[in-house]
């Protein structure tokens, strides 16, 4: 349509009309004139109000789940590094508590047998050295660690010191093949040395051919001259079994140890040996056999059984 003067009145028409419509029917409330043709006009119109409603409404809850998810990613991202946080914590906390426990229980056998230890961290496990068992600890030189100094922990012995540099050591278990400790029977002080026989049981060659051993006795090392390499009376192990002696002059018993060569990390060197010998009491206390149950039977004589008088009466 062309602007012209005409076109204008009528604009200027429509517009008084339909302010004229909108009075009407404000004041007519619920019985407007014009209620009618709204109704037409909803039922013209709804289907198409509806259908475009159907079609802009996934959009915008699209962008909702979308701003949505992006909140909820943010949360799980943030409970993924609490729940990190809080597990590398309670981690932290049991190796510690495993830790002190570890050095509550070697410091009580340094208590008994009298050793003046120095604790040590286990930082590596086979050294650069062949296929020997080693470890290397972070204590040395400047912590007046010396080379064949004897090193335990809350099990027993676990080895001696060979290589010394200022600030870490190499110690060789006790179960290389090419370690060798005087050893001491408990009670019946029968000698022998023991050989590591690497994830073996210890060998034992006894001095005595004809000692009397018995599986699960027990043997604390027999000390050194001036106790180098090795202290007196450290826990060495239990005998799991016996050769037969065959009229020979030594005794071959086989003994596992009581410390476990796989998982050693809180140990102690000894740097002072004890003023005398321990002999048998750092070993741990013997567990109590346990009591084999047993079941007693009471028979009950019946009511209807006979009585004495009756059988003799009856067999009459």
């Amino acid at each position: 349509m062309r602007d012209t003067r005409e076109s204008r009145l009528l604009l200027v028409l429509l517009v008084a009309v339909a302010f004229a419509l909108i009075t009407v029917d404000i004041r007519g409330g619920e019985d407007s004139p014009v209620d009618g043709a709204r109704q037409a006009a909803a039922t013209v119109f709804g289907p198409i109000e509806d259908g475009v409603s159907t079609a802009v409404n996934p959009v915008g809850n699209a962008v909702s789940a979308i701003r949505d998810s992006g909140e909820r990613h943010d949360r799980l991202a943030q409970l993924e590094e609490e729940n990190a946080a809080l597990k590398a914590r309670l981690g932290s906390d049991d190796r510690s508590r495993s830790r002190l426990a570890q050095l509550d229980k070697m410091l009580k056998i340094a208590g008994a047998g009298q050793y003046g230890i120095k604790g040590a961290e286990v930082i590596a496990i086979g050294a650069a050295q062949g296929f020997s068992w080693t470890i290397t600890i972070d204590v040395g030189a400047d912590d007046g660690i010396k080379r064949d100094m004897t090193v335990l922990n809350g099990d027993g012995l676990v080895g001696r010191v060979t290589t010394v540099g200022p600030n870490t050591a190499t110690v060789l278990l006790a179960n290389d093949p090419d370690f060798t400790v005087g050893t001491r029977m408990e009670a019946s002080d029968e000698l022998g040395f023991a050989s590591g026989q690497g994830d073996r049981p210890l060998r034992v060659e006894l001095l005595n051919g004809k000692a009397e051993i018995n599986k699960g006795d027990r043997l604390v090392t027999f000390g050194s001259q001036a106790d180098k390499p090795f202290v007196p009376g450290v826990p060495v192990g239990v005998v799991s079994r016996v050769d037969p002696s065959g009229g020979d002059l030594t005794r071959t018993l086989y003994v596992t140890p009581y410390v476990s060569f796989s998982k050693l990390d809180v140990v102690g060197v000894v740097v002072q040996a004890p003023k005398k010998d321990p002999r048998d009491t750092v070993l741990p206390a013997k567990p109590k056999p346990t009591p084999t149950p047993t079941v007693t039977v009471t028979v009950t004589p019946s009511a209807n059984a006979p009585v004495d008088g009756q059988i003799q009466q009856e067999e009459q």
